[in-house]
């Protein structure tokens, strides 16, 4: 979402230099002019969409879904209980609950309250959205809370425990900031966070770490390391295991390379591996790590997990051994651990598998575990005291289920059974893959009805992402399936290049100057629908949310005539001056440096904001963001629009004052921002 440019002073885009800029004024987020501009926008935005015939209709249904009672109460496991976050009529703001795992898997759980949302922010008087509680172990009965202001990224922090069920009084709180806080012990924290002047990184992220000893000020707490003010962050943390514990002190040099030391009494011991490695956890005293990039000098590949032993980093004779390798058509996507094993999900052509791993004889053996066929796979709630986890189960057309087992013995049980929110039996599924401008493959799913007519006039909804090595996969969603799919239309999950979905190559094939690869991937997709005769540019719709609102944005300007509809949720689009703008700095290793000419030559041919011009014809684009998001500025959704709009573009803009990145910070907000993108869509593509 952005704003406009007035028509006598429009640049071309390699003549454009920020000061030429005559909208800067609406990065000022909440004064006066700004807000005005957005209220003013919203109000048309309103007007047309919240009128719209079946604007209720779709706020009612995806409301009812969220509030449903029936949803799956999905568990997190902290020591001996299973903890819940839940939502619903009566709990806009949200219940932070637990029990047991036997009152769990009873199916009619005796819950706890352990923190309620809503009443802490009536009684504080503040708009509170819950981003997570942290807790001690073994005992995790002190705990660190973490509070967003209206759902944005920064929180304040407060202790919190579990014996008392209360906030602890004189105990740790820091101020509202983009903090990184993990517990040391009972009375010391590793604590990165604002700490005045130079203290962050030119991505607002914290740069120094620092111990903090209860009842100290926190201006006293002794500095453990200070990271590169052109980092993006840098953090110190404990790791627990059953025996002992290992400190290590991370910086993220860029996006997608780090630095890590293990930190020894007062001494940091660098884990020799690549900067483009990353950690992955422990398991047997060794530290796993994935790499992103071949490793010649120990013959690994690219996309493998490899092993190191701590006790031979700090012996300073690092030994490193093959954990597992991907294949052409395989991708590692997470790894986990148990008592006994490591549990890997793997996608193999973008369809889930789970491999069960464990050392024999100094080697790794690899049994897949049968967990489901032919759909998405979670696992989580993995510890290493036991072999027992819980893992879901969903797909397009299948309502997630919810399982515990023990990946010893292999036996499952199911726990719970999301209810089914529309006739999935109407509908099939296909996987096809598009060749893309330079030959390439590129895989999509499409839902549609099993009686399509292949006329190319069916609306349809095309989503992508395409960036930071996120992989898009199938999964059940009971909005799309009741206020799309059951209304007549498709709807397809795009696997573009810059996504993750067959390993680190398949994210590299679109960086910095490669990145029109993941735009040709989209377009050659959207032109294979057209000509299966799925759509027509008139009927077609496309998707996307910050990285995948800059697709759509890039989209628009670059290829108007593929499409008929255009959503752009919380984007980047202004990308000369993305890196200027709260957390853009750390993206620069997905996009470039706008700043040096290189880059700037191939960013200045996609970048939304300076590609939209007055004598082209688009689609009529629905773009939306948040006050409150501090991650992506919402003035680039501002400065998009308002140069749309002083061009002549018809174009709709609304603008939630809460919600943070995620647009919305409560199930209603989430619902009516619902009503408004399918209320556009039927809008603009039927």
């Amino acid at each position: 979402m952005r704003t406009l440019f007035t028509a006598a002073l429009l640049l071309s885009a390699g003549a454009y230099a920020a000061t030429d800029d005559p909208y800067l004024w609406l990065e000022e987020v909440s004064s006066d002019k700004a807000m005005a501009w957005v209220t003013e926008q919203n109000n048309q935005a309103e007007k047309n969409l919240g009128t719209h015939p079946k604007y209720q209709q779709f706020y009612d249904a995806t409301l009812e879904v969220m509030d449903s009672s029936d949803k799956i109460d999905y568990p997190s496991r902290v020591g001996n209980y299973l903890y819940n976050f839940w939502r619903d009529a009566n709990h806009t703001k949200g219940l932070y609950r637990r029990t047991t795992a036997k009152s769990y898997a009873s199916g009619k759980p005796e819950w706890q309250t352990v923190l309620d949302i809503d009443a802490l922010a009536e009684a504080e008087g503040e708009n509170w959205v819950f981003k997570g509680m942290s807790c001690l172990y073994p005992a995790y009965q002190q705990c660190l809370v973490y509070l967003s202001r209206g759902g944005a990224d920064a929180t304040v922090v407060r202790e919190f425990s579990k014996t008392t069920m209360s906030f602890v009084e004189n105990g740790f709180v820091l101020p509202e900031a983009k903090s990184q806080v993990t517990w040391r012990d009972e009375n010391s924290l590793f604590v990165a966070t604002d700490f005045g002047e130079g203290s962050l990184t030119d991505s607002g992220y914290p740069r120094i770490t620092k111990i903090w000893q209860r009842g100290a000020n926190l201006a006293e707490a002794a500095t453990v390391y200070a990271g590169s003010k052109t980092s993006v962050a840098a953090s110190t943390f404990r790791m627990f295991t059953a025996a002992k514990h290992y400190d290590l002190v991370y910086e993220s040099l860029t996006f997608y390379s780090n630095q890590a030391w293990l930190l020894v009494d007062d001494k940091k011991i660098a884990i020799p591996k690549p900067d483009s490695a990353t950690l992955s956890g422990v398991f047997a005293d060794a530290l796993l790590i994935n790499l992103r990039q071949d490793w010649p000098e120990h013959g690994f590949k690219q996309g493998s997990v490899v092993a190191m032993p701590i006790a031979s980093i700090k012996a300073g004779k690092p030994e490193v051994s093959l954990v597992m390798a991907p294949t052409a058509n395989l991708s590692i996507e997470r790894i986990a651990r148990t008592k006994d094993y490591l549990l890997i999900s793997v996608l193999e052509d973008v369809k889930t598998k789970v491999l069960r791993l464990e050392q024999r004889e100094g080697k790794w053996h690899s049994t897949e575990i049968p967990l489901a066929e032919n759909a998405s796979i979670g696992i989580f709630n993995t510890d290493e005291v036991d072999n027992t986890f819980h893992y879901t189960v969903t797909g397009f057309l299948t309502p997630a289920s919810l399982y515990t087992a023990d990946s010893k013995t292999l036996e499952k049980q199911l726990l719970r059974q999301a209810p089914s929110w529309f006739d999935e039996s109407k509908f099939k599924v296909e996987q096809h893959k598009a060749k893309s401008k330079d030959g390439t493959l590129v895989p999509y799913f499409v839902v549609m009805p099993k009686a399509i007519t292949y006329n190319g006039k069916n609306p349809t909804l095309l989503y992508g992402y395409g960036g930071f090595e996120v992989s898009l996969t199938p999964a059940y969603s009971a909005a799309v399936g009741r206020n799309w799919l059951a209304e007549g239309g498709v709807y397809v999950l795009a696997n573009i290049r810059g996504g993750g979905e067959y390993g680190p190559a398949w994210h590299q094939a679109a960086l910095q100057k490669n990145r029109m690869k993941a735009y040709e991937d989209f377009f050659a997709i959207a032109e294979d629908l057209i000509a299966r005769k799925i759509t027509s540019p008139q009927h077609l719709g496309i998707k996307g949310g910050s990285n995948g609102g800059l697709l759509t944005g890039a989209a628009m300007v670059l290829r108007p005539e593929l499409f008929g509809a255009v959503i752009s949720q919380v984007p980047l689009l202004d990308m000369r001056r993305y890196h200027q703008l709260l957390a853009g700095a750390s993206w620069m290793a997905e996009y470039g440096d706008p700043d040096q000419d290189e880059f700037w030559q191939v960013i200045k041919t996609y970048s939304p904001y300076h590609n939209v011009h007055k004598d082209k014809k688009y689609p009529k684009a629905f773009f939306y963001t948040s006050t409150r998001d501090d991650r992506v500025h919402p003035a680039h959704a501002r400065k998009m629009v308002a140069r749309m709009l002083e061009q002549g573009h018809p174009v709709y803009y609304y603008e939630n004052i809460e919600g943070g990145h995620a647009g919305a910070s409560d199930n209603r907000q989430s619902a009516r921002m619902a009503a408004l993108e399918y209320s556009y869509l039927w809008q603009q593509l039927k």
